[in-house]
């Protein structure tokens, strides 16, 4: 098809809005742009499926992701907006939604909208609990309504506040698809009964996801960071400047035992990872001119905080194939000679990043990221999760996969599917949450089997718009993202399972929270 054929195409379907023509438009730009150069065994690395540059664009004139440091814009307004300090939440919440149409990423959308009960708790002094509720609701609206991204992302706690308390009501009684939400939990900071409503709100609405503070805090230095879009932990006042992903599928195909994958295949493509890193970071830096934004000049964000994030999925699938040509039956996710396979190659992939420098990034390092996947993959597996319809009960599930999560920092990510029996029993969700953030676990995500709202691969979408969107579209730009996944991805067969009384107390006590408390 010709670029104006596929112009053509956008601009008569009928299933677009006018805004996502638009944005449709501009991405086949960026796809008729000349490559940046790279050398022929990235090329061909790429054209196998071992490598890929995630749809970015040829020619990257934007960061991936942005996190700006929302706390100082609030204290200090912001001279390219003529906008003075706000006063009152009114005028913080104003401001807030001003800068958010300036702050761009991979999708147009921002990505990040703050940690929102910190920034916010200054100005809710002398408000009662309704007039707090009454604003933010209307926040709450505005920003499902006017940014439609399943990708947009609000962080709150860990501390208690009526902000946050607030917000966790707010996304319950709304059931929206944005903005995402990930509730901050620390075992020395955060009142169970807080956790206990964020664990509710899972049964409901199957959000938020549940961050492991702590061990997020120890990735990064005191200016703190933000978890944007499906679950990525990136550096606050920076982000991701680029993410490469390697389909670990794919490079064990060439390998002949675990010897010569560890030692061989995977250094020889991460090589090949770095190189094109380097190239799609460079000319972001260098010749893109992004880092000459009001965002840099006010402070908004620094050009030295921005990282790559080096991408892998594909590990079940890898693990598995490496098994087989050592003719050992082990299955990844139920057997602990595949699990072991599996913690020894994030532990080798670790060791790559952390001693790899690369010329833009956080500490001059990339950060290792467990890939969520796209809509696109098929007969692969996300990260490092088990494949969807072999999942195990979810304490073996857990006990499967936390030993991973130790070494994606920039984050990591599984999808427990819970049958929707655990709407009688909200408590059983939060003993399987804490127990699992006991165990190591960087991030507690869930999908209830019965809800309407279910993650993909991270980001949020309604089956009934599914539904709905061949024959009317969609307002909410991830619908037809969804749409595909299911289709190509198999998202649908995850084996909802019941958190059984047995297992809840047998994990609870292994992992030293019988009590719950």
């Amino acid at each position: 098809m010709t670029l104006q054929a596929k112009f053509h195409q956008i601009i008569t379907d009928p299933a677009l809005s006018p805004k996502q023509k638009s944005n449709f438009l501009a991405l086949e730009a960026d796809a008729s742009l000349p490559y940046l150069n790279v050398s022929k065994a990235v090329k061909d690395a790429m054209k196998q499926g071992v490598i890929c540059d995630m749809f970015e664009g040829n020619a990257p004139f934007k960061p991936r992701y942005v996190l700006p440091d929302y706390a100082k814009f609030l204290k200090q307004g912001s001279d390219y907006l003529e906008l003075e300090p706000p006063q009152d939440l009114d005028e913080a919440i104003n401001a807030l939604t001003i800068l958010y149409h300036h702050v761009p990423s991979v999708t147009n959308i921002p990505v990040y909208l703050g940690q929102l009960d910190d920034i916010l708790m200054p100005y809710a002094e002398g408000l009662d609990e309704e007039a707090i509720y009454r604003k933010l609701k209307l926040f709450w609206i505005m920003l499902d309504r006017t940014l439609p991204d399943a990708f947009m992302h609000t962080n709150i706690g860990p501390a208690d506040n009526i902000i946050c308390r607030t917000i966790l009501r707010i996304d319950a009684e709304l059931k929206q698809v944005a903005p995402n939400l990930t509730f901050m939990y620390d075992p020395a900071i955060t009142p169970d009964d807080l956790l206990r409503i964020a664990s509710k709100n899972i049964c409901e609405t199957s959000k938020p996801h549940i961050a492991n503070y702590p061990l997020h805090v120890k990735a990064y230095d005191s200016k703190g960071f933000g978890i944007v879009s499906c679950y990525n932990s990136l550096p606050l006042a920076g982000g991701a400047n680029t993410l490469v992903r390697m389909n670990l599928k794919e490079a064990a195909r060439n390998a002949e035992c675990r010897d010569d994958f560890l030692n061989h295949i995977l250094p020889h493509y991460s090589a090949l990872m770095y190189e094109l890193i380097e190239a799609r970071s460079a000319f972001l830096h260098q010749d893109s001119h992004f880092f000459n934004s009001f965002l840099v000049e006010e402070g908004l964000i620094e050009e030295s905080r921005f990282a790559p994030m080096f991408g892998i999925y594909g590990m079940a699938e890898t693990v598995n194939i490496l098994m087989e040509k050592e003719g050992i039956q082990a299955n990844y996710g139920h057997d602990d000679a595949a699990n072991q396979l599996g913690y020894q190659i994030s532990a080798t992939l670790d060791k790559i990043v952390k001693s790899t420098p690369v010329s833009y990034g956080y500490n001059d390092r990339a950060l290792l990221h467990a890939q969520g996947g796209i809509s696109l993959d098929n007969d692969v597996t996300p990260g490092v999760r088990i494949p969807y319809s072999t999942e195990p009960d979810p304490v073996s599930h857990i006990q499967a996969q936390a030993e991973h999560h130790q070494y994606y920092s920039s984050g990591i990510s599984d999808i427990l599917t819970i049958d929707e029996t655990v709407k009688e029993n909200p408590e059983a969700m939060y003993q399987l949450c804490k127990g699992a953030l006991a165990l190591g676990m960087r991030e507690f995500t869930a999908n209830v089997n019965s809800n309407d709202l279910i993650r993909v691969t991270g980001y949020m979408i309604k089956l009934s718009d599914i539904e709905k969107f061949k024959e009317q579209g969609s307002r909410t730009n991830t619908t037809w993202l969804g749409n595909e996944a299911i289709a190509n991805t198999g998202i649908r067969n995850r084996t909802p399972r019941v958190i059984s009384h047995e297992q809840i107390p047998y994990y609870a006590n292994s992992s030293g929270n019988g009590n719950g408390k």
